[in-house]
């Protein structure tokens, strides 16, 4: 039989007394000394400080702008790291690829996006201004080639009628010059300003150079503007970003594009499988080496990089594989403050 444990009336007492007498006089020890800013909590318990302490009270303002077609990535970014800093100002422009390049070589933003990598000029433009920068991949995208709802002979266009509707020297004023079979209704152009990176990529695809392209259209960076533009034009013709078309089904109507295997309409699918040629392109991020000397840059930038992978397909887009973002993230470490 186990024997059962338990303590004595006068052993209970004594104890009782002991602990009276450890409370009756508390000893009070002074404040701990408040952390200097960006210094590292003190270990407790033995153990290392978690990466979250480590950053905990992260403040200051980071400064973005450049391509509309890769602001809903940044911007549900942004929203998520302010729910974590919410004392970091995150403020996220669209002057389109180009015009956020000039910002970001003049040194008056932190971070650029990108729907096309740098070009020769642009590098020269930031080795003048002495910014050193960094290219980070975030996703692909698709340029989606749209119609009205109403437009219902335009299901598939070939790369060379693109090119015939939208190259510097265009003769197309109605959708038969573009095919006999269609009706004789008068075209309307819509697309992005020459600043922008979805222009550049779009013209030099499908007229050869980029920015070779009939300058009477409606032109915006903000593609809200486009959607709104085509929605309302039974004879109107766009392109833009996917994730534009994806969030606006009801507004506008895609149009297939044959770049010379078939007719295949832009899709997260057919973006990430290659299919949809030649209007599928990668999506980048460039940041200031000089800025990743702040903290809330870094993390942010850091955060960016971590949730990609989801952040980007909830907005429409298609992500890279897990071992893209991990090698980026490597790539990052160096540069951190």
């Amino acid at each position: 039989m186990r024997k059962s444990k338990f303590v004595t009336v006068p052993a209970l007492a004594l104890v009782l007394l002991l602990a009276a007498a450890c409370t009756s006089a508390p000893t009070e020890e002074p404040p701990a000394a408040p952390t200097p800013m960006g210094a590292a909590p003190a270990e407790t318990g033995g153990g290392m400080a978690t990466e979250e302490s480590s950053i905990a009270g992260l403040s200051g303002s980071i400064a973005v702008d450049g391509s509309s077609t890769v602001y809903p990535i940044t911007e549900a970014v942004a929203e998520e790291f302010g729910a974590e800093h919410p004392d970091v100002r995150v403020a996220v422009g669209i002057a389109g690829t180009g015009g956020g390049f000039k910002k970001f070589c003049n040194a008056e933003i932190d971070i650029n996006d990108a729907s096309r990598p740098i070009k020769d000029e642009e590098a020269e433009a930031c080795a003048t201004g002495g910014v050193e920068y960094t290219e980070f991949q975030v996703g692909l995208d698709g340029i989606s080639v749209v119609v009205n709802p109403e437009n219902d002979w335009a299901e598939c266009l070939t790369v060379e009628q693109l090119k015939a509707i939208w190259d510097q020297d265009s003769a197309v004023d109605s959708w038969q010059d573009v095919d006999p079979s269609f009706p004789d209704q008068p075209i309307t152009l819509y697309g992005p300003g020459t600043d922008s990176g979805t222009f550049d990529f779009f013209t030099e695809e499908i007229n050869g150079e980029a920015k070779r392209s009939r300058p009477d259209y409606t032109a915006s960076e903000d593609d809200n503007t486009l959607v709104q533009g085509i929605s309302g034009d039974k004879g109107g013709l766009a392109y833009f970003g996917l994730a534009y078309y994806l969030e606006n089904l009801d507004k506008v109507k895609d149009v297939a594009v044959d770049g010379g295997a078939g007719c295949v309409n832009a899709s997260v699918e057919t973006v990430a499988d290659g299919s949809y040629a030649p209007l599928s392109r990668p999506l980048f991020v460039y940041v200031n080496n000089a800025a990743l000397e702040r903290p809330e840059v870094y993390e942010f930038l850091k955060f960016y990089l971590t949730k990609a992978i989801d952040l980007v397909p909830a907005v429409q887009y298609v992500a890279l594989d897990q071992a893209q973002y991990d090698q980026a993230l490597l790539e990052l470490e160096p540069l951190a403050p």
